[in-house]
Protein backbone atom coordinates (compact mmCIF):
# COMPACT_ATOMS: atom_id res chain seq x y z
CA UNK A 1 0.00 0.00 0.00
CA UNK A 2 3.04 2.36 0.82
CA UNK A 3 4.76 1.81 -2.84
CA UNK A 4 0.76 2.74 -3.87
CA UNK A 5 0.88 5.80 -2.11
CA UNK A 6 4.26 7.07 -3.21
CA UNK A 7 3.49 6.37 -6.52
CA UNK A 8 0.46 8.66 -6.27
CA UNK A 9 1.73 11.33 -4.72
CA UNK A 10 5.10 11.19 -7.54
CA UNK A 11 2.44 11.52 -10.57
CA UNK A 12 0.57 14.28 -8.98
CA UNK A 13 3.84 15.84 -8.86
CA UNK A 14 5.14 15.40 -11.97
CA UNK A 15 1.56 16.25 -13.88
CA UNK A 16 1.69 19.67 -11.81
CA UNK A 17 5.11 20.10 -12.97
CA UNK A 18 4.62 19.68 -16.38
CA UNK A 19 1.39 22.02 -16.01
CA UNK A 20 3.43 24.32 -14.38
CA UNK A 21 6.20 24.19 -17.53
CA UNK A 22 3.56 24.53 -20.12
CA UNK A 23 2.06 28.25 -18.49
CA UNK A 24 5.90 29.17 -18.39
CA UNK A 25 6.30 28.60 -21.88
CA UNK A 26 2.94 31.23 -22.48
CA UNK A 27 4.96 33.96 -22.51
CA UNK A 28 2.11 36.21 -23.91
CA UNK A 29 1.96 39.60 -22.23
CA UNK A 30 -1.23 40.93 -20.74
CA UNK A 31 -1.85 44.30 -22.67
CA UNK A 32 -2.55 46.97 -20.56
CA UNK A 33 -5.98 48.35 -20.59
CA UNK A 34 -5.20 51.73 -21.94
CA UNK A 35 -3.49 50.14 -24.67
CA UNK A 36 -6.66 48.76 -25.61
CA UNK A 37 -8.36 52.06 -25.26
CA UNK A 38 -7.67 56.05 -24.89
CA UNK A 39 -7.34 57.56 -20.96
CA UNK A 40 -10.71 57.90 -19.98
CA UNK A 41 -10.24 61.93 -19.28
CA UNK A 42 -8.90 62.56 -22.79
CA UNK A 43 -11.04 65.06 -24.95
CA UNK A 44 -9.91 66.15 -28.82
CA UNK A 45 -11.37 69.62 -29.39
CA UNK A 46 -12.14 70.28 -33.22
CA UNK A 47 -12.82 73.35 -35.11
CA UNK A 48 -14.90 73.81 -38.52
CA UNK A 49 -13.05 75.69 -41.83
CA UNK A 50 -16.65 76.90 -43.24
CA UNK A 51 -18.82 76.82 -39.68
CA UNK A 52 -18.47 78.15 -36.25
CA UNK A 53 -19.39 74.51 -35.10
CA UNK A 54 -16.89 73.43 -32.26
CA UNK A 55 -16.99 69.50 -32.28
CA UNK A 56 -15.49 67.64 -28.31
CA UNK A 57 -15.19 64.06 -29.10
CA UNK A 58 -14.31 61.39 -26.61
CA UNK A 59 -12.55 58.90 -28.01
CA UNK A 60 -13.63 56.19 -25.45
CA UNK A 61 -16.72 55.65 -26.61
CA UNK A 62 -16.37 57.66 -29.65
CA UNK A 63 -19.43 60.38 -29.00
CA UNK A 64 -18.74 63.80 -30.01
CA UNK A 65 -20.72 67.37 -28.71
CA UNK A 66 -21.36 69.93 -30.59
CA UNK A 67 -20.37 73.65 -29.61
CA UNK A 68 -20.28 76.92 -31.51
CA UNK A 69 -17.68 79.67 -31.15
CA UNK A 70 -18.09 83.06 -32.24
CA UNK A 71 -16.74 82.33 -35.54
CA UNK A 72 -15.51 79.93 -37.56
CA UNK A 73 -11.98 78.75 -38.98
CA UNK A 74 -10.84 78.92 -35.52
CA UNK A 75 -7.27 77.63 -34.23
CA UNK A 76 -7.20 75.74 -31.06
CA UNK A 77 -4.62 75.38 -28.60
CA UNK A 78 -4.07 73.44 -24.97
CA UNK A 79 -3.16 75.58 -21.97
CA UNK A 80 -0.60 74.40 -19.60
CA UNK A 81 -2.61 72.90 -17.00
CA UNK A 82 -4.46 70.60 -19.79
CA UNK A 83 -7.49 71.67 -18.62
CA UNK A 84 -8.40 74.19 -21.14
CA UNK A 85 -7.95 75.26 -24.45
CA UNK A 86 -7.58 78.92 -26.11
CA UNK A 87 -9.55 79.47 -29.38
CA UNK A 88 -8.13 82.05 -31.81
CA UNK A 89 -10.27 83.91 -33.97
CA UNK A 90 -7.61 85.64 -35.34
CA UNK A 91 -8.98 87.51 -38.05
CA UNK A 92 -11.88 88.58 -35.94
CA UNK A 93 -9.70 90.12 -33.87
CA UNK A 94 -11.00 87.58 -30.77
CA UNK A 95 -9.63 84.98 -28.30
CA UNK A 96 -12.22 82.62 -26.97
CA UNK A 97 -11.78 79.90 -23.72
CA UNK A 98 -12.91 76.26 -23.27
CA UNK A 99 -13.17 74.51 -20.39
CA UNK A 100 -12.88 70.79 -21.01
CA UNK A 101 -14.46 70.52 -17.04
CA UNK A 102 -11.00 68.11 -15.81
CA UNK A 103 -8.92 69.09 -12.96
CA UNK A 104 -6.04 67.04 -12.96
CA UNK A 105 -4.65 66.19 -8.98
CA UNK A 106 -1.27 63.88 -10.26
CA UNK A 107 -2.50 60.66 -9.13
CA UNK A 108 -6.40 60.89 -9.93
CA UNK A 109 -8.26 63.31 -11.92
CA UNK A 110 -11.61 65.12 -10.62
CA UNK A 111 -14.66 66.34 -12.98
CA UNK A 112 -15.05 69.86 -11.97
CA UNK A 113 -18.11 70.96 -14.13
CA UNK A 114 -19.21 70.34 -17.70
CA UNK A 115 -17.43 70.89 -21.04
CA UNK A 116 -18.12 74.33 -22.06
CA UNK A 117 -16.80 77.49 -23.26
CA UNK A 118 -14.93 79.78 -20.72
CA UNK A 119 -16.05 83.88 -19.46
CA UNK A 120 -12.61 85.01 -20.05
CA UNK A 121 -12.82 87.16 -24.01
CA UNK A 122 -9.96 88.76 -25.17
CA UNK A 123 -9.65 91.38 -27.69
CA UNK A 124 -6.62 92.90 -29.51
CA UNK A 125 -5.82 93.12 -33.42
CA UNK A 126 -5.01 89.84 -34.79
CA UNK A 127 -3.92 87.92 -32.10
CA UNK A 128 -1.83 84.63 -33.66
CA UNK A 129 1.06 83.18 -31.59
CA UNK A 130 -0.84 81.31 -28.35
CA UNK A 131 1.24 80.24 -25.42
CA UNK A 132 0.45 79.04 -21.91
CA UNK A 133 3.20 78.92 -19.15
CA UNK A 134 3.49 80.04 -15.82
CA UNK A 135 -0.24 79.71 -15.10
CA UNK A 136 -1.03 82.54 -17.82
CA UNK A 137 -2.75 82.68 -21.09
CA UNK A 138 -0.80 84.77 -23.70
CA UNK A 139 -1.31 85.97 -27.74
CA UNK A 140 0.88 88.22 -29.61
CA UNK A 141 -1.13 90.65 -31.32
CA UNK A 142 0.54 90.99 -34.99
CA UNK A 143 -1.67 94.11 -35.31
CA UNK A 144 -0.41 96.32 -32.98
CA UNK A 145 2.71 94.77 -31.73
CA UNK A 146 1.49 94.08 -28.14
CA UNK A 147 0.61 91.18 -25.63
CA UNK A 148 -2.89 90.26 -24.24
CA UNK A 149 -1.94 88.44 -21.06
CA UNK A 150 -4.57 86.38 -18.49
CA UNK A 151 -4.22 83.57 -15.33
CA UNK A 152 -5.88 80.46 -16.05
CA UNK A 153 -7.77 80.98 -12.79
CA UNK A 154 -9.69 83.88 -14.62
CA UNK A 155 -11.53 81.42 -17.71
CA UNK A 156 -14.55 80.80 -15.54
CA UNK A 157 -14.27 84.24 -13.73
CA UNK A 158 -17.40 86.29 -15.00
CA UNK A 159 -16.28 89.73 -17.00
CA UNK A 160 -12.69 88.58 -17.35
CA UNK A 161 -10.32 89.92 -19.85
CA UNK A 162 -7.20 89.35 -21.38
CA UNK A 163 -4.69 92.60 -19.98
CA UNK A 164 -2.44 94.10 -22.97
CA UNK A 165 1.06 94.75 -22.65
CA UNK A 166 2.66 97.96 -24.35
CA UNK A 167 6.40 97.33 -25.19
CA UNK A 168 6.87 99.97 -27.67
CA UNK A 169 6.82 97.53 -30.23
CA UNK A 170 6.27 97.90 -34.09
CA UNK A 171 3.00 96.05 -35.32
CA UNK A 172 4.92 92.62 -36.81
CA UNK A 173 4.28 89.23 -37.32
CA UNK A 174 5.61 88.13 -33.70
CA UNK A 175 5.81 85.87 -30.71
CA UNK A 176 6.41 85.47 -27.07
CA UNK A 177 8.07 82.98 -24.71
CA UNK A 178 8.11 83.19 -20.82
CA UNK A 179 10.33 82.10 -18.65
CA UNK A 180 10.44 80.64 -15.18
CA UNK A 181 11.13 84.28 -13.48
CA UNK A 182 7.75 85.71 -14.88
CA UNK A 183 9.91 87.72 -17.72
CA UNK A 184 9.41 87.76 -21.23
CA UNK A 185 11.24 87.11 -24.42
CA UNK A 186 9.40 89.27 -27.35
CA UNK A 187 10.23 89.75 -30.72
CA UNK A 188 10.84 93.34 -32.28
CA UNK A 189 10.48 94.78 -36.05
CA UNK A 190 12.90 97.28 -36.95
CA UNK A 191 12.52 96.88 -40.59
CA UNK A 192 16.20 95.79 -41.67
CA UNK A 193 14.60 93.09 -43.55
CA UNK A 194 11.62 93.89 -45.85
CA UNK A 195 8.51 92.30 -44.89
CA UNK A 196 6.27 91.47 -41.48
CA UNK A 197 8.67 89.29 -39.65
CA UNK A 198 11.01 91.02 -37.08
CA UNK A 199 14.63 90.42 -37.03
CA UNK A 200 15.85 90.26 -33.17
CA UNK A 201 14.40 89.46 -29.64
CA UNK A 202 14.11 91.66 -26.66
CA UNK A 203 13.48 90.71 -22.72
CA UNK A 204 10.55 92.65 -21.06
CA UNK A 205 8.29 92.69 -17.52
CA UNK A 206 4.88 92.25 -17.43
CA UNK A 207 4.21 95.80 -17.44
CA UNK A 208 6.32 96.39 -20.89
CA UNK A 209 9.27 97.57 -19.53
CA UNK A 210 12.89 96.30 -21.11
CA UNK A 211 14.65 94.74 -18.88
CA UNK A 212 17.33 93.72 -21.33
CA UNK A 213 17.80 94.93 -24.96
CA UNK A 214 18.32 92.53 -27.95
CA UNK A 215 22.21 91.69 -28.78
CA UNK A 216 21.32 89.38 -31.65
CA UNK A 217 19.92 90.69 -34.99
CA UNK A 218 18.56 88.11 -37.31
CA UNK A 219 17.79 87.78 -41.01
CA UNK A 220 14.16 87.26 -40.06
CA UNK A 221 12.54 85.22 -37.64
CA UNK A 222 9.25 82.60 -37.01
CA UNK A 223 8.64 79.84 -34.35
CA UNK A 224 9.59 79.70 -30.95
CA UNK A 225 9.12 77.29 -28.09
CA UNK A 226 10.69 77.66 -24.49
CA UNK A 227 11.09 75.51 -21.13
CA UNK A 228 11.08 78.51 -18.79
CA UNK A 229 14.98 78.46 -18.92
CA UNK A 230 15.80 78.74 -22.39
CA UNK A 231 13.27 80.54 -25.34
CA UNK A 232 14.26 79.76 -28.77
CA UNK A 233 13.29 80.90 -31.63
CA UNK A 234 13.26 80.35 -35.37
CA UNK A 235 15.72 82.58 -37.45
CA UNK A 236 16.87 82.74 -41.09
CA UNK A 237 20.16 83.39 -39.73
CA UNK A 238 20.36 80.34 -37.16
CA UNK A 239 18.37 79.38 -34.20
CA UNK A 240 18.17 81.88 -31.32
CA UNK A 241 18.46 81.27 -28.35
CA UNK A 242 17.58 83.70 -25.61
CA UNK A 243 17.87 83.33 -21.41
CA UNK A 244 16.14 85.37 -18.93
CA UNK A 245 19.88 86.92 -18.36
CA UNK A 246 19.90 88.66 -21.35
CA UNK A 247 22.38 86.03 -22.65
CA UNK A 248 21.52 85.44 -26.44
CA UNK A 249 23.42 83.09 -28.99
CA UNK A 250 23.07 81.89 -32.71
CA UNK A 251 23.26 78.00 -33.47
CA UNK A 252 24.00 77.42 -36.52
CA UNK A 253 22.56 75.27 -38.96
CA UNK A 254 24.08 72.21 -40.96
CA UNK A 255 26.15 72.92 -43.39
CA UNK A 256 23.87 71.73 -46.37
CA UNK A 257 20.86 74.06 -45.19
CA UNK A 258 21.90 76.34 -47.47
CA UNK A 259 18.95 78.92 -46.95
CA UNK A 260 16.75 76.71 -45.34
CA UNK A 261 15.62 77.62 -41.84
CA UNK A 262 13.53 76.43 -38.83
CA UNK A 263 9.90 78.25 -39.41
CA UNK A 264 9.08 75.91 -36.49
CA UNK A 265 9.89 75.10 -33.22
CA UNK A 266 8.38 72.45 -30.74
CA UNK A 267 9.55 71.91 -27.14
CA UNK A 268 9.94 68.53 -25.59
CA UNK A 269 9.86 66.83 -21.74
CA UNK A 270 13.75 67.29 -22.34
CA UNK A 271 15.58 70.37 -20.90
CA UNK A 272 16.90 72.27 -23.14
CA UNK A 273 15.87 69.94 -26.32
CA UNK A 274 13.56 71.11 -29.04
CA UNK A 275 12.03 70.13 -32.25
CA UNK A 276 12.56 72.11 -34.72
CA UNK A 277 10.99 71.44 -38.42
CA UNK A 278 11.33 73.12 -42.12
CA UNK A 279 9.76 71.69 -44.86
CA UNK A 280 12.62 72.75 -47.15
CA UNK A 281 14.80 70.00 -44.78
CA UNK A 282 12.71 67.89 -42.76
CA UNK A 283 12.80 67.05 -38.80
CA UNK A 284 15.56 67.82 -36.38
CA UNK A 285 16.40 67.80 -32.54
CA UNK A 286 18.13 71.04 -31.06
CA UNK A 287 19.89 70.95 -28.08
CA UNK A 288 20.51 74.22 -26.30
CA UNK A 289 23.54 73.00 -24.37
CA UNK A 290 25.64 70.92 -27.17
CA UNK A 291 24.61 73.45 -29.53
CA UNK A 292 24.15 70.59 -32.04
CA UNK A 293 21.77 69.88 -34.28
CA UNK A 294 20.73 65.99 -35.13
CA UNK A 295 18.05 64.93 -37.70
CA UNK A 296 15.34 63.21 -36.82
CA UNK A 297 13.89 62.93 -40.44
CA UNK A 298 15.19 64.18 -43.50
CA UNK A 299 12.26 64.32 -46.05
CA UNK A 300 11.09 67.36 -47.70
CA UNK A 301 7.39 65.84 -48.25
CA UNK A 302 6.40 66.04 -44.56
CA UNK A 303 2.76 67.69 -44.28
CA UNK A 304 2.76 67.07 -40.53
CA UNK A 305 5.08 67.35 -37.40
CA UNK A 306 3.62 66.79 -33.85
CA UNK A 307 5.21 66.43 -30.64
CA UNK A 308 3.09 64.12 -28.68
CA UNK A 309 0.57 65.01 -25.98
CA UNK A 310 3.77 64.09 -23.07
CA UNK A 311 6.17 65.47 -25.62
CA UNK A 312 8.19 62.27 -25.32
CA UNK A 313 7.06 61.06 -28.85
CA UNK A 314 7.57 62.76 -33.04
CA UNK A 315 4.38 61.72 -35.10
CA UNK A 316 5.17 62.85 -38.89
CA UNK A 317 2.58 62.81 -41.34
CA UNK A 318 4.01 62.45 -45.04
CA UNK A 319 1.62 63.71 -48.10
CA UNK A 320 1.59 59.93 -49.52
CA UNK A 321 -0.02 58.88 -46.33
CA UNK A 322 2.79 57.39 -44.38
CA UNK A 323 3.16 57.71 -40.61
CA UNK A 324 6.19 57.69 -38.75
CA UNK A 325 6.94 57.61 -34.80
CA UNK A 326 9.92 58.67 -33.53
CA UNK A 327 11.25 58.68 -29.51
CA UNK A 328 12.63 61.74 -28.73
CA UNK A 329 15.25 60.26 -26.29
CA UNK A 330 17.03 57.95 -28.75
CA UNK A 331 15.42 59.64 -32.06
CA UNK A 332 15.18 56.20 -33.51
CA UNK A 333 11.97 55.11 -35.71
CA UNK A 334 9.27 53.33 -33.65
CA UNK A 335 6.63 52.67 -35.79
CA UNK A 336 5.52 53.35 -39.64
CA UNK A 337 3.02 52.19 -42.01
CA UNK A 338 0.59 53.86 -44.64
CA UNK A 339 -2.23 54.91 -43.18
CA UNK A 340 -4.49 57.14 -44.78
CA UNK A 341 -4.26 57.86 -48.66
CA UNK A 342 -1.88 60.52 -50.50
CA UNK A 343 -2.87 64.26 -49.72
CA UNK A 344 -2.13 66.69 -52.57
CA UNK A 345 0.44 69.49 -51.73
CA UNK A 346 -2.21 71.98 -53.03
CA UNK A 347 -5.08 70.88 -51.28
CA UNK A 348 -6.94 73.59 -49.91
CA UNK A 349 -7.35 72.08 -46.60
CA UNK A 350 -5.31 69.35 -44.95
CA UNK A 351 -5.12 66.62 -42.49
CA UNK A 352 -4.20 67.60 -38.83
CA UNK A 353 -2.47 65.63 -36.64
CA UNK A 354 -2.06 65.55 -32.68
CA UNK A 355 -0.84 62.71 -30.76
CA UNK A 356 -1.60 60.66 -26.65
CA UNK A 357 0.45 57.86 -25.70
CA UNK A 358 -1.20 55.11 -27.30
CA UNK A 359 -3.11 57.08 -30.49
CA UNK A 360 -2.72 59.21 -32.99
CA UNK A 361 -5.63 61.50 -34.04
CA UNK A 362 -6.19 62.63 -37.94
CA UNK A 363 -8.50 64.97 -39.32
CA UNK A 364 -10.43 64.02 -42.65
CA UNK A 365 -11.44 67.17 -44.37
CA UNK A 366 -13.00 65.25 -46.73
CA UNK A 367 -15.31 62.79 -45.21
CA UNK A 368 -15.94 65.55 -41.96
CA UNK A 369 -14.33 62.73 -39.70
CA UNK A 370 -11.50 62.38 -36.60
CA UNK A 371 -9.37 59.17 -37.52
CA UNK A 372 -8.06 57.23 -34.41
CA UNK A 373 -4.81 55.80 -35.54
CA UNK A 374 -3.88 52.65 -32.87
CA UNK A 375 0.07 53.32 -32.71
CA UNK A 376 1.24 49.79 -31.79
CA UNK A 377 -0.75 48.09 -35.19
CA UNK A 378 -0.81 51.28 -36.80
CA UNK A 379 -4.33 50.90 -38.44
CA UNK A 380 -7.09 53.17 -38.13
CA UNK A 381 -9.26 51.90 -34.69
CA UNK A 382 -12.20 54.54 -34.72
CA UNK A 383 -13.56 56.91 -37.31
CA UNK A 384 -15.77 59.41 -35.32
CA UNK A 385 -18.42 61.62 -37.40
CA UNK A 386 -17.43 65.09 -36.28
CA UNK A 387 -18.29 68.47 -38.37
CA UNK A 388 -18.32 68.36 -41.81
CA UNK A 389 -15.37 70.32 -42.97
CA UNK A 390 -12.82 69.94 -39.64
CA UNK A 391 -10.14 72.18 -39.39
CA UNK A 392 -7.98 72.19 -36.60
CA UNK A 393 -7.63 69.76 -33.48
CA UNK A 394 -6.34 69.77 -29.70
CA UNK A 395 -6.15 67.69 -26.95
CA UNK A 396 -7.80 68.46 -23.39
CA UNK A 397 -7.27 66.49 -20.22
CA UNK A 398 -4.91 64.17 -18.69
CA UNK A 399 -3.82 60.52 -19.80
CA UNK A 400 -5.03 59.17 -16.60
CA UNK A 401 -7.80 56.99 -15.82
CA UNK A 402 -8.53 57.15 -12.40
CA UNK A 403 -11.10 59.37 -10.86
CA UNK A 404 -11.43 60.71 -7.46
Amino acid sequence: MKNKYYKLIFLFALSTAVLSCSNDDDNTPETPKEALTEYKFLRILLSDEKTTEITLVNPVDATASSFNAKFAKSTLYTTESKRYAGIIHRASNTVETFDSGFEGHGDHVDVDGIPKFGTLIGQAPMPTHFKSKSGELMTFNDGDGTLAVAKESEVNTAGSKFKIINAGLLAHHGAMATFSNGSYAITEKDNSVAGTLPEKVKIIDNSGKTLFPATVITKGIHGNASDGTYAVFGSASGVLVVESTGKQKLIAFPADFGTAWFGTILETKAKGKFVGYTAAKGAFLIDVASETIKPILQNTTIMQCKVSFNATKLGILLHNGEFKLYNLTSLQLEKEGKIIAETATDAALKPQVQLTENFAYLTSPTTGELLQLNLSTMTIAKKIKVSNTPYMITILGFENSKGH
